[in-house]
């Protein structure tokens, strides 16, 4: 009786022993969440693009879908360009715009599905609007992409 009182009383010092050590990693984890996370933008990081960029938000391109032909997409997206190269940035929005609409008509359902089918759609898109702009667009942002 005596072996297994002296077991019962090791196992229960073991248990609040381990669950002590438990305890203080959860409570220096909760510390951690806590405490703000300090991004670049409050390092006062240099911002992504220069002090003369622009972003101009173009209409929204509404078309079908190369297949299956009922598929509908709307896509909403934006330019990055530097206002000092570009004059009249309203018309290379109406052209950019056109450009889309006319690529987004030969895209199929399958190509623009998952992450890695926008992915590719993102750069294809991109490197249109770079060729269209002469290289003055620096990014075309995907706002968004709905499929109906």
């Amino acid at each position: 009786m005596k072996s297994w009182i002296l077991a019962m009383l090791g196992l229960t010092v073991l248990a609040v022993a381990i669950g002590g050590l438990f305890g203080i990693q959860l409570a220096a984890r909760l510390k951690s969440v806590e405490q703000p996370h300090v991004t670049d933008v409050d390092k006062g990081a240099a911002p992504r693009y220069g002090a003369d960029a622009s972003v101009l938000d173009l209409p929204p391109v509404i078309t079908n879908l190369a297949d299956p032909s009922t598929a509908w997409v709307r896509l909403q997206t934006a330019i990055v360009y530097d206002k000092k190269d570009v004059a009249k940035p309203q018309m290379l929005a109406a052209t950019i715009t056109g450009d889309i609409l006319a690529y987004m008509k030969t895209v199929t359902l399958t190509q623009i599905g998952g992450a890695s089918g926008l992915e590719h759609l993102r750069e294809d898109l991109n490197e249109r609007a770079s060729i269209r702009s002469k290289g003055r667009v620096r990014e075309l942002i995907i706002q968004t992409l709905v499929v109906q």
